[in-house]
């Protein structure tokens, strides 16, 4: 599964811990299909995977 990665000093620039989020040891997969969607924008910042679907640009200045 794709997800960009961001830097802990970006995400508090962009305040990134707004967005809900599981630990980096969780299965995208399984996220997507139960609860966010396939299309969903996935970050991962530090030890967790954001969920910027809501605000795309946040996703796509990301790595």
């Amino acid at each position: 599964m794709r997800t960009r990665r961001m830097t802990k000093e970006q995400g508090k620039r962009c305040n990134i811990s707004r967005f809900s989020n599981f630990h980096h040891t969780g299965s995208i997969k399984g996220m997507k299909r139960m609860y966010y969607g396939n299309q969903a924008l996935l970050v991962r910042c530090g030890a967790y995977i954001y969920n910027v679907s809501s605000e795309p640009s946040i996703y796509y200045q990301a790595k």
